[in-house]
């Protein structure tokens, strides 16, 4: 995580993990009632942790040309 935060700059780190931050936190409010800390935490990150694979997937797809263009 501390490389994370050195290596990007506050602005992009804001802007890519926002969203996702957001999703997983609303995610792990309404839905993950585990009765253990640990277990909605994990539950939490683990959401984080797919909710950006998923927005850094639509976010390359959407910036690739497309083929066949030409």
């Amino acid at each position: 995580m501390f490389e994370l935060i050195r290596s990007t700059s506050p602005r992009q780190l804001l802007a890519r993990q926002a969203p996702a931050l957001a999703g997983s936190l609303l995610i792990a409010e309404l839905f993950y009632k585990f009765g253990s800390f640990t277990l909605e935490c994990l539950g939490f990150l683990a959401t984080w942790f797919v909710l950006d694979a998923l927005f850094a997937a639509i976010a390359r797809a959407l910036s690739r040309p497309a083929r066949g263009d030409a």
